[in-house]
């Protein structure tokens, strides 16, 4: 993951020190791009230890076109917990309506207790990734399946130069819980192998990036196992690639190891649909990283 750690050095000395919406601050820079070969091993950080559990668990949730916490909650990922519970909050003033703790939010949700908001379930995140990748609105359609659609190409007109899934729903950007940092992401088929490019707006290149990596990747295999191709490159395209100031440290710490060899990633071949695929179906070999490196979180 070299490419991952010359990103960090880049930001490191070249970042410009910017204000930002949690009111952390960032260093930042505008406009990088990493290429990953998946034929070389899954590109999953070994400099410090990637929480894949999360990393499957939200990818699954967000094919199903779940837009609720309860299946993250339910298998222990929390990773959406706190923009539920702010978006909650913001309800909770919209309506003039008393909120409850986050502990009790959490229960709510996993048990569907019912809320005193007309229309609103406790856990919901309003039209974020799953359901604009699964359910983009259309007047004359009523929606539309872009990843179904994505992958009907990929198998019928691997040529096709629109080959693409967008999250970035205009219309609906001031009613999701938290705007797409994902914008877009597009397929491309050669020689039989399926890569895929991002297109990243804001990127948490501590916390977020290494997760956001591992996760394309897998959706990539995924797709590509489907469509009876090799997996290709992941391309991952950054806008305002930042660090937190708060996070410093531990980049200081992470640039000080030396990066193992990648692990390898196992599907199971039996599975011909992504909409399948299940925890279960995943097997890691080989995965050798350094101790995890906790940092806080900017909401």
């Amino acid at each position: 993951m070299k490419q991952y750690l010359d990103l960090l050095k880049r930001i490191t000395s070249e970042g410009i020190v910017k204000s930002d919406r949690t009111g952390t601050g960032t260093r930042s820079v505008f406009g990088h791009q990493m290429r990953f070969n998946l034929q070389d091993g899954f590109p999953l950080l070994t400099t410090k230890k990637v929480f894949l559990k999360g990393v499957i668990h939200e990818l699954l949730w967000f094919l199903a076109g779940d837009t609720n916490i309860k299946y993250l909650v339910d298998n222990g990922v929390h990773i959406w917990d706190n923009d539920a519970y702010r978006y909650y909050n913001e309800l909770c003033v919209r309506h003039g309506v008393l909120p409850v703790t986050m502990e009790a939010f959490l229960e709510a949700a996993q048990n569907r207790v019912p809320s005193p908001i007309e229309g609103y379930t406790f856990g919901d995140l309003n039209h974020v990734y799953g359901y604009q990748w699964r359910s983009w609105p259309c007047a004359e359609k009523g929606s539309i399946d872009q990843i179904r659609q994505v992958i009907e190409t990929i198998k019928h007109n691997p040529d096709s130069r629109r080959m693409i899934v967008s999250a970035w729903n205009v219309a609906e950007i001031e009613d999701m819980a938290l705007p797409p940092c994902h914008v877009l992401f597009q397929f491309y088929v050669a020689d039989g192998k399926l890569s895929c490019m991002l297109y990243q707006r804001s990127a948490d290149t501590f916390l977020g990036v290494p997760f956001n990596i591992a996760s394309y990747a897998l959706l990539t295999m995924m797709i590509a196992q489907e469509c009876g191709l090799e997996a290709g490159e992941f391309v991952h395209t950054l806008g305002d690639t930042h660090l937190y100031l708060n996070h410093m440290d531990q980049v200081a710490e992470q640039l000080s190891r030396e990066p193992r060899a990648l692990p390898k990633m196992k599907l199971n071949p039996e599975v011909k649909s992504v909409f399948d695929f299940k925890y279960e179906d995943f097997t890691l070999e080989g995965y050798d990283p350094y101790p995890t490196i906790k940092a806080p979180m900017s909401f």
